[in-house]
């Protein structure tokens, strides 16, 4: 469980990470191109509800990360005993998250839609959607810490199982209900919810099957353990608060971009999720290497070797740069050709071209500052990454509030947002990282 600084184990940790964020990312290009077939305005509630459900997801992934850090510690140490325990705290923890976001979702979410949006049969439309997508949250949320598990573990190759299993329902699913082929209903924008609900159980009952399947509980005494601790939550609320705080801020002002773009029209809101989809898409090897980083970073000071740390930064830089330049070219050279997989309306196609290529270059910017974002992630010093990311984001919501709310730009200059945020991420965490002053934090 002790990893190497060495670009293999970088690639055998990052490349099964890539395989399991791939596999969703088609599920949900898939998505948007069954909708975008049904016209704008399905396009446009499918997604604006799905950025409020990767809010929502991503105070989970804000959870479930910071305990994969305190996970990738104890694994460091060849501690059996504490990382079954806090794998079980863990599970509690994210239930009761999840429960509590869902009650406060059927509450706030018709004043904060209510409030922001202008078109009635867009708010009506997304109330009715989300309120029926949001009961697969709790599976979504078990499922994430299963994953930090498994990654914290060196065990990331399991992820793939999972995912594959999951979206392999979810694009069926999609295809039936949406369409209603092979006998199902008719069901248009519902089918799409209920599809991704019945993915994420599959998704749940995959993942924990492996657990018990491969009798990992032998190794990992986690039956001892059933119950709630208190200060363990301690531990892990003060390491994870920090992130779900972050998350909340860097996935709330991008709720804001897309608020202000549905001011500036449907059409500009539908190419901006189709940018969505296509971002999700191309930020793949970024991420997973981003979470490699994490959890190696982690695993490193766990073994007592926290000056091998900006070296193995230096190697993952590389290689995420490296990934971003290729698929930056691609997107810069066939903007056409992506954009109309997922739509034949010319209006949209047209309007598109200028940010995909814009959101080309963004990539590249991308690629370095969330590695470095992650490095910071792994040293155990989450304060710092909420310092870090309100600061960023606050950057971001100035630049949209003046471009795209008062000055209501062209949509690639909304877009070049991107540039903003990146560049601030980058700026703030490298000096950090290259500062050296998270060295000797406990966690």
């Amino acid at each position: 469980m002790q990893f190497s600084v060495s670009n293999r184990q970088i690639l055998k940790l990052a490349l099964p990470i890539s395989m399991s964020l791939l596999i969703p990312q088609v599920s949900f290009m898939a998505n948007a191109v069954f909708l975008g077939r049904l016209g704008q305005m399905p396009l446009v509630i499918n997604g604006l509800c799905s950025i409020f459900y990767l809010l929502l997801t991503f105070i989970g992934f804000g959870l479930s990360n910071g305990i994969m850090v305190q996970l990738s510690r104890r694994a460091g140490e060849g501690d059996n005993e504490g990382l079954a325990r806090t794998l079980t705290n863990g599970a509690f923890l994210a239930a009761f998250c999840s429960l509590g976001l869902m009650m406060f979702s059927f509450w706030m979410v018709p004043y904060l839609f209510g409030y922001s949006l202008r078109d009635d049969a867009v708010f009506y439309g997304t109330i009715d959607f989300l309120y029926l997508r949001i009961w697969g949250l709790p599976f979504l949320m078990l499922t994430q810490l299963v994953n930090a598990f498994y990654i914290a573990t060196n065990r990331s190759r399991l992820l793939i199982y999972g995912a594959l299993m999951a979206n392999l329902v979810n694009i069926g699913l999609d295809y039936c209900l949406i369409f209603g082929k092979w006998g199902f209903p008719n069901m248009g924008l519902k089918g799409a919810a209920i599809a991704s609900i019945v993915a994420e159980i599959m998704y749940f009952l995959v993942m924990y099957g492996l657990f018990f399947a491969k009798r990992l509980y032998e190794q990992y005494p986690v039956f001892r353990y059933l119950h709630f601790d208190i200060n363990i939550s301690k531990q892990t609320l003060k390491v994870a608060a920090p992130l779900i705080v972050q998350y909340i801020f860097s996935i709330g002002g991008w709720q804001i971009f897309y608020f202000y773009v549905e001011h500036l029209g449907v059409t500009e809101l539908a190419v901006s999720h189709i940018l969505r989809s296509v971002l999700g898409i191309v930020s793949i090897g970024t991420w997973a290497l981003a979470s490699t980083c994490n959890t190696m970073v982690s695993n490193v000071i766990g073994q007592g070797k926290a000056g091998h740390v900006k070296l193995l930064v230096r190697k993952i830089l590389v290689l995420s740069f490296g990934y971003a330049f290729l698929i930056s070219i691609f997107l810069m050279i066939f903007p056409h050709a992506f954009l109309s997989t997922y739509s034949n309306d010319a209006s949209v196609i047209d309007m598109g071209m200028s940010s995909l290529r814009v959101l080309a270059l963004s990539s590249l910017v991308m690629s370095l500052a969330t590695i470095c974002f992650n490095a910071v992630v792994g040293t155990g010093n989450t304060l710092i990454n909420l310092s870090i990311e309100v600061f960023c984001v606050c950057m971001y919501v100035v630049y949209i509030t003046i471009v795209v709310e008062r000055m209501r730009a062209p949509l690639y200059m909304a877009w070049a947002s991107e540039f903003v945020y990146w560049t601030c991420l980058l700026l703030t965490s490298g000096t950090y990282l290259l500062s050296g002053k998270w060295k000797g934090k406990q966690i």
